[in-house]
């Protein structure tokens, strides 16, 4: 059997791995309308994820229905993907475990480091602030360099912050706050400058989108991050499309970028096949160039030498990786990172949540009735199927939804434990573990939608201006 599975993996032709996926796509929906036993759903499931996984590492490109491949270039040096695997690049995030992506096998996979202990004491101790409550839980789990980071905030030397949003709709979802409001705190414990950097190059080359509509996203986008509640005073917001053209630092350094990275480096970073339009593959040196302080001679004049910090969901890492490998040949520091696990879709961890799709997701114009129906219609559930069967096993905290949400916006540490010592004992019904997300989310939305009623044009263009005045020494 064994031998028989690895030939499947390993021998099959792309197209015969098309089909493979699209027959097993067509079982599970058969099991699904059988109504089959939930063990027999899993177990298909699982598969099609595994052969979907085999499928992009083998022809470079997503499973499409309808669309067999034609044009693909084989990702020689791409990792086996086993069954049990979890795929993340920067597009793509897929797992067949329940309790979502396995963030320890990540940081091998990556060569990050955890965020031990150690280094949240050293944090608290530096800073002289309680550690957020997303380091506490491990939300952000893994970082690169982040002792440098102390280091220099120990010995007075600056540095900044650096994040940023790709704006695919109008209306951003709860999962995309986590690196702002992470990022916010940061700001305010470090005192520090901050560029948000809002891709809107590259949804228009990655979706179907005309530049105009990806241009409209990202003020719309623009007001929800300022709604966050950074200090403007020491913030730029700014759109690929506009800063470049007016930025000789910014396409400056994109030019160095990319005259040190080779196609194959970038194909074999992120997948990128010959079918690939060209401002895709050119499109990581953008994304890096906020890395380095020159790219804003307007806020550090001119100073080459002032390291970054990124917080960032771990999925953005190649990015990283690829500009920390450039950044000494270009006589710049490496930036550091911070990364955050993924926030699960209401269906479940094994993906992340869709700007795409209204039902996988709880977005920032949500209504509190549509939050909670969202919840209690959606929101995936570690309960048992009975009450009876409940009271006396308990629920599962580790694959239930509700509880995952409450880990990333509860802030109280007693509640929390509170609710999950009460669940995973049966005293506490799913019903009414969600109906504490509900009130926990609820105010909070609410709080960030009469913060954006009050964001105005003049507000975003200071977003602009203002930093270029006051931070550039």
């Amino acid at each position: 059997m064994s031998n028989r599975q690895n030939c499947d993996s390993g021998c099959l032709s792309p197209l015969e791995l098309y089909e493979r996926v699209t027959t097993q796509g067509d079982k599970v929906r058969s099991l699904k309308t059988a109504e089959a036993p939930k063990d027999e759903i899993d177990t298909a499931v699982k598969l099609l994820l595994s052969l979907k996984l085999m499928y992009k590492a083998t022809t470079g490109q997503d499973y499409k229905a309808g669309s067999p491949p034609t044009d693909f270039t084989p990702i020689n040096n791409a990792p086996a993907i086993t069954e049990d695997d979890d795929f993340v690049d920067p597009w793509t995030v897929q797992t067949s475990s329940a309790k979502g992506v396995d963030y320890d096998k990540l940081i091998v996979r990556f060569g990050s480091s955890k965020i031990d202990k150690e280094l949240i004491n050293r944090i608290e101790r530096v800073t002289g602030q309680k550690p957020h409550h997303f380091l506490r839980r491990g939300i952000f789990f893994s970082h690169r360099d982040m002792n440098q980071i102390l280091d220099a905030y120990e010995n007075k030397k600056p540095f900044y912050l650096y994040t940023g949003r790709g704006p695919s709709s109008e209306a951003m979802h709860v999962g995309h706050l986590i690196p702002f409001i992470f990022t916010k705190w940061l700001q305010e414990v470090f005192d520090i400058p901050l560029v948000i950097q809002l891709t809107d190059d590259e949804k228009y080359l990655w979706k179907d989108l005309t530049v105009e509509r990806a241009y409209e996203y990202t003020i719309e986008n623009a007001k929800d991050i300022i709604a966050c509640g950074f200090d403007i005073n020491k913030t730029f917001i700014f759109s690929d499309l506009d800063y470049l053209g007016m930025s000789p630092g910014f396409y400056k350094n994109i030019v160095k970028i990319q005259k040190h990275v080779t196609f194959n480096q970038v194909k074999g970073i992120f997948g990128f096949t010959d079918s690939d339009c060209i401002g895709k593959i050119s499109f990581p040196a953008i994304q890096a160039a906020p890395s380095f302080s020159s790219t804003f001679p307007q806020i550090f004049k001119g100073k080459e030498d002032i390291q970054c910090l990124i917080p960032c969901a771990i999925d953005q890492d190649p990015y990283f990786r690829m500009t920390r490998d450039v950044a000494p040949r270009l006589g710049y520091p490496k930036p550091a990172l911070l990364h955050s696990v993924f926030f699960p879709a209401l269906q479940g961890a094994q993906t992340k949540m869709s700007a795409s799709d209204p039902n996988s997701s709880i977005f920032l114009a949500d209504t509190p009735k549509q939050i909670k129906t969202k919840i209690n219609k959606h929101a995936f559930s570690g309960g048992k199927d009975t009450i009876e069967e409940h009271r006396k096993y308990g629920g599962n905290c580790d694959v239930d939804v509700s509880y995952m949400y409450l880990t990333f916006f509860l802030e109280d540490d007693d509640k929390l434990e509170q609710l999950k010592q009460a669940y995973t004992s049966g005293a506490l019904l799913t019903g009414e573990l969600k109906k504490a997300l509900i009130e926990t989310l609820q105010p909070l939305i609410a709080a960030h939608q009469e913060r954006r009623k009050q964001v105005t044009n003049e507000m975003q263009a200071l977003a602009q201006a203002l930093i270029e005045e006051d931070h550039g020494e």
